[in-house]
């Protein structure tokens, strides 16, 4: 995956903000695009809204399909955080932007780890599948609550997935790993 320069950085930053107050209701801002040839590149993307001080999440949702330009990819995730299911009777509202930091993370493709444990919690997100069911973590969710490999996938079967903690541990379990270019988090309003 290539990496972004900082001026396209910022710019992934804007761009997602932008989306999210255009759905909102507020008028598009006119912005350029850098001339850099990672925002053409393909990747998936992750948008994630924290609130500033305590970190609660109000929206986290992404594309873990890497086949499309990462500037068509970058709106639709941050479209998508504003109808993040676990907010829909709480949904993020205009009024609530200076509250609220943003992180974007620019994902590469996914690949199979070669079994369940084996992937680098601080540096590789993970996609699970087992029993009928996937979920998902990105590579900082290791780094913010320090969990080892099989807390994040226990967290993962029971908090994502709604299945038993050992669901990892199914014969048909299958874990792929990602990296992520994390961009933020940045203050929105």
């Amino acid at each position: 995956m290539q990496q972004l320069t900082a001026e396209s950085r910022q710019f992934v930053l804007h761009l997602a903000a932008d989306v999210l107050r255009r759905c909102l209701g507020q008028p598009e801002r006119e912005m350029s695009f850098p001339d850099d040839p990672a925002l053409r590149q393909n990747a998936g993307c992750f948008v994630s809204l924290h609130r500033r001080g305590n970190h609660r999440l109000r929206g986290c949702i992404g594309i873990l399909d890497t086949s499309r330009p990462l500037l068509k990819v970058i709106p639709e995730a941050a479209a998508s955080t504003l109808r993040d299911p676990r907010f829909q009777n709480d949904p993020v509202t205009l009024a609530e932007f200076p509250e609220l930091e943003l992180e974007v993370s620019i994902l590469g493709p996914l690949q199979p780890a070669p079994s369940p444990l084996e992937f680098d919690p601080p540096n590789q997100g993970i996609y699970l599948t087992a029993l009928g069911r996937a979920g998902c973590f990105l590579p900082q969710v290791a780094r913010e609550t320090g969990w080892t490999r099989e807390q994040l996938l226990l967290h993962l079967c029971v908090d994502k997935m709604g299945l038993h903690p050992d669901a990892w541990r199914s014969p048909d379990a299958r874990l792929q790993t990602f990296s992520a270019e994390v961009i933020g988090p940045a203050p929105l309003g």
